[in-house]
């Protein structure tokens, strides 16, 4: 009797300290439960289990001793790599490119250290990137029609380029399966790009940058109700707004009058930076409204021609300064460069300018063609200032 008084005397002790355990597991499930639920990463699971996910840390924000912080932006002009398919045999950037052991980053190699020191890069890719191609009808008669294959796309991501402009006359070369393809292939690059149907929002240093692209040619009375519409509903929404245009005429060294209205309008809805592009030559800029309207980049990497009458171009840089939400600053800087890192022919390696003349000839020229625009800069600096 005693011992079985024992023995039920056991087994109650025993249940109530099973109750205690679970009542303190159930507890401690509860707390973990209550902790905050990290962002997945996308590390790979191992051995067939869930990868366990971890939490992502935000993007840094450099400020400077005021409080403030700056972003600078780099902008380039038409990079058209690739070869012409109306020309037959091998093209003249494909052979360049056999100089070059097959390495595609060639082109930016002696501006990589710029772009990796700024914020954002912009060009403009004027091209098809695909691996097949049907031309159109109505471009049949052309006499450049540029394609390179998708891979060509890691040139930009390799040189620190982030974003891409492709509204321009050769993005529709291959119809729209050719911009397709292009728009693909920029994509699974990691380059974000922007057309006429599609802006694009690049952040850093904690400030939104809208990206807009347009092309212009005949289409300006549509573009004058439809550009400072977007850009004022992307100013909304965005803490800066930069516009590209790819308009006017081929060899022009200055604008003509539609493109002065259009990028005044531009800057008067609430773009904070115009960028031109398409007429293969160096054009003034226009400091309007505590805007500035960079009328043409000239070439970048121009596969078009292996001897251009005129090879000179310049990288254009500013620095946007915010303090909180408002934008305190906005100064500018160009580097002039060639299009080629030789004198006689063009090898396609965009190259800044070291002698003193060529510097000169670019300043001279931006001032000289600047003299007929109402608000042209009269100053170009080569540095910070």
């Amino acid at each position: 009797m005693q011992k079985r008084f024992f023995f039920v005397l056991l087994l109650c002790l025993l249940s109530l300290a099973l109750c205690g355990l679970a009542e303190e597991e159930e507890s401690s499930f509860q707390v973990l439960m209550n902790v905050p639920t990290p962002a997945p990463t996308q590390e790979p699971a191992e051995d067939g289990l869930p990868a366990v996910p971890t939490a992502t840390p935000a993007p840094e924000i450099t400020y400077e001793p005021d409080g403030s912080v700056i972003v600078t932006l780099s902008a380039v002009g038409d990079v058209t790599i690739g070869r012409n398919v109306q020309h037959k045999g091998t093209s003249i950037f494909e052979k360049e490119l056999t100089k070059q052991s097959g390495d595609i980053n060639f082109i930016f190699r002696n501006v990589k250290d710029i772009f990796i020191a700024d914020d954002l890069t912009i060009v403009n890719f004027e091209g098809v990137l695909a691996d097949d191609y049907t031309i159109p009808s109505k471009k049949r008669n052309n006499d450049f029609l540029f394609l390179g294959p998708p891979s060509y796309a890691e040139a930009l991501t390799n040189n620190s380029v982030e974003v891409a402009t492709i509204e321009n006359n050769h993005i529709d070369d291959f119809g729209e399966q050719g911009r397709q393809d292009t728009q693909a292939a920029l994509s699974a690059a990691g380059i974000q790009w922007a057309d006429e149907y599609h802006s694009t929002v690049y952040e850093v240093q904690g400030v939104r940058i809208a990206i807009l692209s347009y092309k212009t040619f005949d289409y300006y009375s549509t573009l004058y109700t439809k550009v400072p519409s977007e850009i004022a509903a992307a100013k909304a929404e965005n803490d800066l707004v930069i516009v590209a245009f790819h308009w006017g005429a081929e060899l022009d060294y200055a604008p003509n009058a539609n493109q002065q209205k259009l990028g005044r309008m531009a800057v008067d809805a609430g773009a904070d930076l115009v960028l031109g592009h398409h007429s293969h030559r160096i054009n003034p800029i226009e400091y309007y409204h505590g805007k500035y309207i960079v009328y043409s980049l000239a070439n970048c990497s121009f596969a078009g021609n292996n001897k251009p009458s005129d090879m000179f171009t310049f990288i254009f840089q500013t620095r946007f300064r915010f303090r909180g939400d408002e934008l305190i600053e906005n100064t500018f800087r160009i580097i002039p460069a060639r299009i080629s890192s030789r004198k006689d022919y063009n090898d396609f390696a965009i190259t800044p300018l070291t002698e003193n003349a060529n510097i000169t000839t670019v300043l001279n020229s931006l001032k000289t063609n600047g003299k007929k625009l109402k608000y042209a800069v009269d100053y170009y600096p080569l540095d910070w200032e």
